[in-house]
C-alpha cells in the first residue's frame, strides 16, 4: 500500500491531524501514514518548504505528501497538486512548492478543480485528503485537475547579489529544534558566487570566516576533552539539507544557549556574505626599478 504523509501547522493541541488521519483511514484502511511536522509556525510558507524539501525525498517513489498551511481557498489561493521527482505533492499555490521546483523541474502540475463536489471549511481534510485517496488508488491526476505550467514563487526566497557580486545578502527562513538558525543560502549557490575566494558572514555582531562541513568539525580533538569547552561555540555550517546554517555547538536554549538566543536572530533577519579578493604575493622581477632596487638587467 502507499504512503501518504503530513506537513501541517497544526499543532498537537487541536483535532486537525487527528481528523485528518481519520478520514485518510475511512478510505484506505491499510496505507501508511506518516508525520512529518505538525510544527510549522503558523502560515510560514519558507519555513513549511524547508522541511518538505529537506524530508521527501527519504521516502520512497510513490508517496503522497499532503501539506496543510495556509490552504483555504480564495481566488489568490488556488489548491494544486503535481507530481516531482516521481512523488506526489498536494497543497495550496502558495510558494509553498517553489523552493522544490526550483531544484528539480515537475513532471506534471493541476489546479485541482472538484470543489463543486464537495462542500468544505477544512478543506486538507475535505479535498486533499480525497485527491491523495484517488492518487493512492492508481488515479491520475488529470481526474482531479486541470494542467498547469507554473506555480506562484515565494516571496524574498532567492538571495540578493550586488552588481559586482561581492555580497551575497540572505535571510534567515527557519530556526530548528535546537536554535540554530538556517538561511536561504545554499552551498551551491554560495560556491557559485564565492569563486574560491575569501570570505566573511555578518550574522548581527557576530563575524564567521569559515564554514565547517559538520559541527564537530571545529574541534581540536588533541586537546583533552575537560579542557576544551566546546559546548557553546559559534559556527558556521553547511547542514545536512546544503543550507548554511549558523550554529552554537551542542546549543540549549536552557543551559548553553542557541545561535538564536546568543545572536538575537530571527525569522526573516539578515545574514549577509562579504567576499575577499585574495592577496597575491607580488613577484618582485615585474616591480619597475626604485631607488634602492637594483635592475640585473
Amino acid at each position: 500500500m502507499p504512503i501518504i504523509t503530513l506537513t501541517t501547522d497544526f499543532g498537537d493541541k487541536d483535532y486537525f491531524a487527528g481528523a485528518t488521519k481519520g478520514a485518510i483511514y475511512s478510505e484506505l484502511p491499510d496505507v501508511t501514514i506518516v508525520d512529518i511536522s505538525h510544527q510549522i509556525s503558523p502560515f510560514n510558507i519558507p519555513e513549511a518548504a524547508y522541511i518538505i524539501q529537506n524530508a521527501y525525498s527519504s521516502f520512497p517513489k510513490g508517496t503522497i505528501h499532503i501539506i496543510g498551511i495556509d490552504s483555504e481557498l480564495n481566488e489568490e489561493n488556488k489548491h494544486i497538486a503535481l507530481k516531482l521527482d516521481d512523488h506526489y505533492f498536494i497543497c495550496a499555490n502558495n510558494g509553498i512548492m517553489s523552493m522544490l521546483c526550483a531544484e528539480v523541474a515537475p513532471e506534471k502540475i493541476v489546479e485541482i478543480n472538484i470543489h463543486d463536489k464537495i462542500t468544505s471549511s477544512f478543506p486538507v481534510l475535505d479535498v486533499f485528503v480525497k485527491v491523495a485517496c484517488h492518487i493512492a488508488r492508481g488515479g491520475t491526476l488529470d481526474v482531479i485537475g486541470k494542467s498547469i505550467n507554473k506555480i506562484k514563487p515565494i516571496r524574498n526566497l532567492k538571495p540578493y547579489v550586488n552588481e559586482d557580486k561581492t555580497q551575497i545578502m540572505g535571510s534567515v527562513i527557519y530556526i530548528d529544534n535546537y536554535g540554530n538558525v538556517v538561511t536561504n543560502i545554499t552551498r551551491s549557490f554560495f560556491e557559485t558566487i564565492q569563486k574560491g575566494r575569501n570570505f566573511e558572514i555578518s550574522a548581527r555582531n557576530y563575524t564567521f570566516k569559515k564554514i565547517y562541513n559538520k559541527y564537530s568539525d571545529f574541534i581540536n580533538f588533541e586537546i583533552p576533552e575537560n579542557k576544551r569547552n566546546d559546548e557553546g561555540k559559534r559556527l558556521a555550517v553547511f547542514n545536512s539539507g546544503n543550507f548554511l546554517e549558523i550554529a552554537v555547538y551542542k546549543s540549549n536554549i536552557n543551559t548553553v544557549g542557541s545561535a538564536s538566543t546568543l545572536l538575537g536572530l530571527g525569522l526573516l533577519d539578515t545574514i549577509s556574505v562579504h567576499f575577499i579578493a585574495n592577496k597575491t604575493i607580488p613577484d618582485p622581477d615585474n616591480f619597475p626599478p626604485t631607488v634602492g632596487h637594483i635592475n640585473k638587467y
